[in-house]
Parts: structure tokens; sequence; C-alpha cells
């Protein structure tokens, strides 16, 4: 692991962990992380596991995450060409914090969409 050799602060609009950020706080992203915990996984196996992501938006994901150092990508001479991604040693530091919050998500739907009915029932129109 690279010792930090900057002093970066996520408040400072101008900080490029906001970047990072971004990117973590999207849903495809963290699904997509999330599912890779269990393993290396082919492309269409990861567009079936996620519902309703697209093509284009895995495949533009999956790149953003290989790009930051997330995710390995590794093509196979098959016929046709297989392709398997993988989390990165830094991808597996993400691995408890994605999948607490995805399944957060699930843990707490009910109480989430009681407050927003309570919020629009309080609420003026």
């Amino acid at each position: 692991m690279a010792m930090m050799q900057h002093a970066y602060d996520v408040y400072e609009n101008r900080c490029p962990t906001r970047l990072v950020l971004d990117r973590l706080a999207d849903k495809w992203a963290v699904l997509i992380l999330d599912r890779l915990d269990e393993g290396p996984v082919r492309f269409n196996h990861i567009r079936r596991d996620i519902k309703g992501i697209s093509q284009k938006v895995l495949s533009q994901t999956l790149k953003k995450l290989e790009r930051d150092g997330l995710v390995s990508r590794a093509v196979f001479a098959t016929v046709p060409v297989t392709v398997e991604y993988a989390l990165t040693p830094l991808g597996r530091t993400l691995t408890e914090t994605v999948s607490a919050l995805a399944h957060w998500a699930e843990r707490n739907m009910d109480a989430v969409l009681a407050a927003q009915r309570a919020y629009d029932e309080a609420s003026p129109a």
C-alpha cells in the first residue's frame, strides 16, 4: 500500500478525494463491488446478477473502477474471448464498507419508506 504523500481533506471542494467519494456513492459501483466480493466474475454474469444495469453503464462503471485501482480485468484467449473482473487488493479494502452500505438499505427500507410517508403527510403540498 502506498504511503500518503499529501494531506487530503474531503471537506475541501478541490480535494481529489471528492472524485473517489463520487465514484463510491454511485449505486452501480456499490453493487458491482459487492458482487465482486465473492470472487472473479464474467461481464455478462455481473449484468445478469445486477438487475436493471445496462451493458453501457456496466462497462463504463467497470472502466472507472479499474482506473481507480479497485477492479482488475483479465482477458482469456477463448472463442469468444472471456473477460473476468475481480477486486484488487485495494478494492478488497472496501468490501466490508460496501457490503454494509448495500445491505443496510435492504434491512432498513421499511423504516425509510415509513419515514418518507410520515414526512410527506406532514409537509404541505
